[in-house]
């Protein structure tokens, strides 16, 4: 049973990785509603989300080789004008610094307290309205190579709420970038590249410090999980992109609220603990 709940979850963490409604939450809420009922804990969810990044590495092989052979030669040489690719790879380690250093700050209330499925139902409705509200209100007119430091700094801040099960890494740096001016592909793209130091990171650091005890799932389901992350994540991630430049956000607006308003429904019956 463990290891079919690890697949389960294993497809649910790459089906909703890049999409704007928050896999952390979706593992969390599904964890409690499995045989096991248990919290599949902040660990799991962070090393599967090294399947789903090793499939943005796949999709974006050619951009990322590219930003990143043009950073390293901006370190070496030291030109007195970037390239709009050794900028951009600066702006994601620039965008990288919010998250990494107030998930270091925050990481006993992120793996305990703010687990809490009030919390993530609160954040499921509250922040589909900001998604709402950005895709609506937002100019939509700034292709990617405009991004600037600033603009790179507050979309690193957005990424960072993300530690909030129930905000979305993607659904907060996309809002974050509709407000801006930027196009829905733009805000997209920026996402998945912002995504990848943090989430890998991430992922590296909860396996090594969870390393011989797992938790309710063991190495072997993990690993599972984390495969069956990684291909069923770039298939969103091609499917994703084409949805968003022709229909907008706002079916994952609807689905935050169902979402969120359905957990809320579950906790007053009891049919899962809030903790």
């Amino acid at each position: 049973m463990i290891w079919l709940e690890a697949l389960f979850l294993g497809l649910l963490q790459g089906i909703t990785e890049f999409l704007p409604v928050s896999s952390s939450a979706h593992l969390r809420i599904a964890g409690s509603l499995l045989p096991s009922g248990n919290d599949p804990g902040a660990a799991f969810t962070a090393i599967t989300q090294i399947g789903t990044e090793a499939a943005v590495l796949l999709y974006f092989r050619k951009d990322i080789w590219r930003i990143a052979m043009a950073w390293l030669g901006s370190v070496i040489r030291r030109p007195a004008t970037l390239s709009p690719d050794a900028r951009m790879g600066w702006l994601v380690i620039l965008g990288t610094l919010p998250i990494a250093v107030l998930g270091l700050l925050f990481k006993h209330q992120i793996e305990g307290g703010l687990r809490d499925l009030r919390i993530t139902a609160t954040m499921l409705i509250v922040f589909a309205l900001v998604l709402g509200a950005a895709d609506r209100i937002g100019a939509k007119r700034k292709p990617l190579e405009r991004l600037g430091w600033r603009d790179g700094l507050i979309l690193g801040f957005a990424q960072a709420m993300a530690l909030v099960p129930g905000v979305s890494r993607s659904g907060g740096t996309i809002s974050a970038g509709l407000l801006l001016g930027y196009t829905r592909e733009a805000a997209a793209r920026y996402s998945f590249l912002l995504a990848i130091p943090a989430v890998l990171a991430s992922g590296l650091f909860e396996l090594a410090d969870s390393w011989g005890r797992f938790g309710t799932f063991g190495p072997g389901p993990t690993l599972l999980a984390t495969l069956i992350a990684f291909v069923s994540g770039y298939g969103v991630i091609v499917v994703f992109l084409r949805l968003v430049s022709t229909r907008g956000y706002w079916p994952f607006v609807i689905y935050r609220i169902v979402a969120g308003a359905a957990v809320f429904a579950m906790l007053a019956w009891n049919v899962i603990p809030a903790r």
